[in-house]
């Protein structure tokens, strides 16, 4: 019996598309299911995603900080941070609404940028750790990050819909920028990571991370 415990297609003359997932032998520049750009490894995986996560971070720091919106009301202004905005819900008692905004808001985008740079420290320490697990972190990381954009939405929606003959304005604030922003450029760390590298430490020293 051959044992293919710990076998990667690699190992085998095989890569595999990033975009599909189908196999195909090693110098074939084009897959030729979805037609994506082949590569045994994306080039500068992990320097690449290291400095978006970077960027996401700096932007995560004004996106709670600054106010995410603005309410117009009788000449007076009052302005809402995400944090504030949830408090608020809380007073008024619109606990399950409150919580689905600190989740999309605070915990899934802190979570994805925990979890991004966990990975990117395993690969780089080629750690041996469950690479099975990891991939199915970085799966669930990479699906649940698209859904830390509720926030903006809702800012967007309601600057859409209120306004009522002048007597409440709703505007958005920088943070509402800024926030896309963190959910944008963690969207795309996660796409310019890759998780093919995370099984490479199963066959030795190799880096592959910068070919």
């Amino acid at each position: 019996m051959v044992d293919t415990h710990g076998v990667t297609a690699r190992s085998r003359g095989l890569a595999s598309c990033h975009a599909c997932l189908k196999l195909v032998p090693v110098g074939t520049h084009h897959c030729p299911r979805c037609g994506s750009p082949m590569h045994l490894r994306e080039v500068d995986s992990l320097q690449r995603c290291v400095a978006l996560l970077i960027t996401a971070c700096i932007l995560y720091i004004p996106a709670n900080l600054l106010p995410i919106m603005y309410t117009d009301q009788l000449g007076s202004t009052e302005a809402s941070t995400i944090i504030g905005g949830v408090v608020l819900l809380i007073k008024l008692g619109s606990i399950p609404i409150a919580a689905i905004i600190f989740i999309a808001s605070v915990m899934v985008p802190s979570g994805k940028l925990i979890a991004m740079f966990y990975l990117v420290w395993s690969v780089r320490s080629k750690s041996q750790l469950s690479p099975r697990q990891r991939t199915l972190l970085y799966r669930t990381t990479e699906f649940m990050g698209k859904w830390s954009m509720v926030d903006v939405f809702v800012v967007a929606i309601l600057v859409a819909l209120v306004h009522l003959g002048g007597l409440l304005v709703i505007r958005p604030g920088y943070a509402a920028l800024s926030f896309a922003g963190v959910v944008i450029v963690t969207m795309i760390a996660a796409e310019v990571f890759d998780s093919r590298l995370i099984w490479d430490a199963l066959e030795g020293d190799s880096d592959y991370s910068k070919t």
